[in-house]
């Protein structure tokens, strides 16, 4: 049985890299008791990263999904403590790869949290971009970072390119474009140009070790058409990160190197709901099975 389970493990890291995203209940802050004492979530993040690396899972992230509305960064110690902690006892816990996404767009303290508690990644959702969200206007992250990544060189950045739930100011007309599939590829526009350039940015300028392509919104896929345009221009990895499940993972398998899932494998794939065994052990087999 330990032989199977970790031959699983493996084969599944050779070949697609998948991230299995762990929910946390909203995190206490010197302003909210919160709905859980910081025992209870660290207890549900560790079972549920033990249940996941049991199924073959190479790697998880911790995300502060509770905290919505999210703030554009954040600020309050105690629930950068409560993080750090949440994040230590996974990391501790399990032999996965773990990550860590302090949302909306707190990269530098989410590196800070993946330094302290031996993570391995963090994924930003504005590293190069300015981007116009539910939270305001956020900023390019990776200036805050660059004392950060020259000491400590070895947390991996998973960067978003064009981000859900959100629109990009350097390259605004790509939400538009991103509804009009043949707008992507057309020779007649400049979309690829531009679009490189930006991948260009993340990489070179950014530092971004993997990008993540998303849908619109949380548990949409992205257009195939803007993933392999994506992954055409790439020099990094690329990984989906909103909207795959069984039924379209052979496909976008195809276009990708990896693939973060949240929603599908939670209870009634709903983001935020309890991790369903049956849902987390179909998602890994139906991506053994295409890749």
């Amino acid at each position: 049985m330990l032989f199977h389970r970790f031959s699983i493990a493996v084969w599944v890291r050779l070949v697609k890299e998948v991230v299995a995203v762990i929910h946390l209940a909203r995190l206490p802050s010197s302003s909210y008791k919160g709905d859980k004492d910081l025992d209870g979530i660290v207890e549900d993040a560790v079972r549920e990263a033990r249940i996941l690396e049991d199924l073959g899972y190479g790697s998880v992230i911790l995300e502060n999904y509770g905290d919505k509305p999210y703030q554009k960064r954040v600020r309050d110690p105690l629930t950068i403590a409560s993080m750090s902690i949440a994040v230590r006892e996974v990391v501790r816990s399990t032999s996965l790869r773990v990550g860590v996404n302090l949302l909306r767009n707190s990269g530098k303290e989410a590196y800070s949290i993946a330094i302290a508690s031996g993570a391995k990644f963090v994924r930003i959702n504005s590293l190069v971009e300015t981007i116009v969200t539910d939270s305001g206007l956020i900023e390019p992250e990776a200036p805050r970072l660059r004392s950060l990544r020259i000491n400590y060189p070895w947390v991996e950045i998973y960067a978003d390119l064009l981000v859900k739930h959100a629109s990009s100011m350097n390259l605004g007309m790509m939400i538009l474009e991103r509804l009009d599939p043949q707008a992507l590829v057309s020779k007649s526009t400049d979309t690829k140009d531009y679009l490189r350039e930006l991948v260009n940015d993340y990489v070179e300028r950014g530092g971004a070790d993997k990008l993540i392509v998303t849908g619109l919104r949380t548990g949409e896929p992205p257009r195939v058409e803007l993933l392999k345009l994506v992954k055409e221009l790439s020099p990094v990895p690329v990984l989906v990160g909103s909207g795959v499940n069984t039924n379209n993972i052979g496909s976008i398998l195809k276009h990708c190197d990896g693939v973060i899932v949240g929603s599908f494998i939670r209870r009634n794939g709903k983001a935020g709901e309890p991790l369903d065994l049956e849902r987390a052990r179909s998602f890994i087999v139906s991506v053994k099975s295409h890749s």
